[in-house]
């Protein structure tokens, strides 16, 4: 792998991954608003769904939405709309005054599948994720490069995604963060509906190829 770029391959996605955005804000939400286990769930769903872009940039599928529009258009009307749908419960969840200052913590609504698949749809609902490792890709990896070294590259950046996550869940999971999380619940909702409606708003604008 000598001719692996490989500071460049996991410092781009390093920075992509712990820089704020839709599943960063996601695994913050659910980690102050149900515990540290549901925080967790949603982490590993996110890092799933960062795995399976990476695998499919490896076999090429991010070539392939690049030559078809209409995929990649359908994808980001998903992304932008499951995205508003967080906003709107967020929303929601700022508007509720009956005593929810205490976290609900493991409630019976949210099981961890359910919060595993919700990080999971955030990120394959996102299709520019694929696309960006797709060119981190092309810039880092040479065009002889084997399967081998294609595995080993998807499964390097499979792990460090999974550290990152479990980090934000941990850390905003934590008895301080919790703590600030009660004495200012409804105005945190409110931050996060605005913050998941504007990567809605983002993702519905944004233009194919930028």
């Amino acid at each position: 792998m000598t001719d692996i770029n490989l500071p460049l391959i996991m410092g781009a996605s390093l920075l992509a991954m712990a820089s704020p955005g839709p599943a960063t804000l996601a695994i913050a939400a659910t980690s102050m608003s149900h515990g540290r286990k549901h925080g967790l769930a949603l982490a590993s769903g996110v890092s799933t769904g960062s795995f399976l872009w990476s695998l499919a940039a490896a076999l090429g599928m991010g070539a392939v939405m690049a030559a078809n529009v209409w995929l990649f258009e359908v994808m980001r009307y998903f992304g932008a709309g499951y995205l508003l749908f967080l906003a709107l419960k967020s929303a929601r969840s700022a508007m509720t005054p009956t005593g929810l200052e205490q976290p609900a913590i493991e409630t019976a609504e949210l099981s961890l599948g359910k919060s595993y698949l919700k990080g999971l749809a955030i990120h394959l609902t996102n299709p520019k994720a694929i696309l960006f490792i797709g060119s981190i890709y092309a810039l880092g990896l040479p065009a002889e490069a084997t399967p081998t070294n294609l595995m080993s590259v998807v499964l390097l950046l499979g792990s460090q995604s999974a550290l990152v996550c479990q980090l934000y869940a941990w850390i905003f999971a934590s008895r301080p963060v919790v703590s600030g999380y009660r004495k200012t619940r409804r105005a945190l909702d409110a931050v996060f509906a605005m913050l998941f409606g504007v990567a809605s708003l983002r993702i519905l604008t944004s233009t194919f190829g930028h």
